[in-house]
């Protein structure tokens, strides 16, 4: 019977992990659970821009200089949308558009967003399995210092981030249910570890938890449950975490994302330039292991997906 591991990510940061997993753990014992509480509805279409990162990175078509997307892309449909006097914040691009639309034409059908995600993956040759959180509608609402409440998007994309955070909502979250897949993989048997990618707690990773029931498996599965630091030195490897952390008056730093996930957490991912804070994660109640975690090159990712099943491996064996 073969090891099955569960990654849990976001967008861009963590699917360079998932990346690494994927080329060392074949498509039948790899399966990921990605963020859906940042999809939502644009110009008609439904957009999953999570759920699209992994694919795209997957299938190698994603646009690795500026982190979402696809490669090669053209933007005509934008030009044209912009010259009619449409909403142009979030750009889609021509490739990107058949993504979206062949999406949204499905789920008009009465498909699943499970359903429709293996589809999709499925034409763009992914053979890993990814999967999203939920099938129900969640979406993440950024409360702000001024009292305004944004979209996600509109405080990711729209307004660059630039609004003082104060909290998040995850809309709809009470009465969604986790999707089939994701329950099947948490009771299966040959499930040997969970990963928490490198992805924002608060806006890719808190969705996920927040499902019904779903910290409460966490907290009581047999499960080794080891997390990659998002935060190096006092910085967010990707995106706004860093920025986020100060304004809801934490300290960013590695020990406050550790701390965030200490009631279910067996082990840490620390980079070597934080190894001072080892000690300090310790006294939480977990394992630290210390390793390069910045993943600049495809051997980075996978180098480090292969330190965090190693790790995982002595977790395991050292519960026994």
């Amino acid at each position: 019977m073969k090891k099955k591991y569960l990654a849990i990510s976001g967008g861009v940061g963590g699917a360079k992990l998932v990346l690494g997993f994927s080329k060392i753990l074949d498509p039948t014992q790899l399966t990921v659970v990605g963020n859906t509480a940042d999809d939502f509805e644009h110009l008609g279409l439904h957009i999953s821009p999570d759920l699209d990162t992994l694919m795209y990175t997957l299938a190698n078509r994603n646009n690795r200089k500026q982190g979402w997307g696809l490669a090669g892309e053209s933007w005509n449909f934008m030009k044209a949308l912009n010259s009619l006097g449409g909403e142009t914040w979030f750009q889609l691009g021509d490739r990107d558009m058949a993504t979206h639309v062949i999406r949204t034409r499905l789920l008009s059908e009465g498909r699943s967003l499970t359903e429709v995600t293996r589809y999709l993956c499925r034409k763009m040759g992914v053979q890993h399995s990814i999967i999203p959180m939920t099938d129900n509608t969640v979406a993440t609402l950024v409360d702000t210092v001024g009292g305004e409440q944004l979209s996600f998007q509109q405080y990711f994309v729209r307004e660059r981030c630039r609004p003082i955070v104060s909290g998040f909502q995850f809309q709809g979250i009470e009465h969604a249910q986790t999707s089939a897949p994701f329950q099947q993989i948490l009771k299966d048997p040959s499930l040997v570890v969970i990963v928490i990618c490198p992805s924002n707690p608060y806006i890719s990773i808190d969705p996920v938890l927040s499902l019904p029931g779903i910290r409460t498996i966490f907290q009581s599965t047999s499960v080794p449950i080891v997390a990659v630091t998002p935060i190096v030195r006092n910085q967010a490897i990707k995106g706004p975490t860093a920025k986020m952390l100060k304004e809801l008056g934490m300290s960013v730093s590695a020990t406050t994302v550790a701390r965030h996930y200490q009631d279910f957490l067996d082990g840490f991912i620390l980079d070597t330039q934080d190894k001072n804070l080892v000690e300090e994660i310790e006294t939480l109640g977990m394992a630290v292991t210390i390793t390069n975690t910045i993943m600049k090159t495809l051997a980075d990712r996978i180098r480090l997906a292969n330190k965090t099943l190693d790790f995982a491996d002595q977790l395991l064996e050292n519960s026994r």
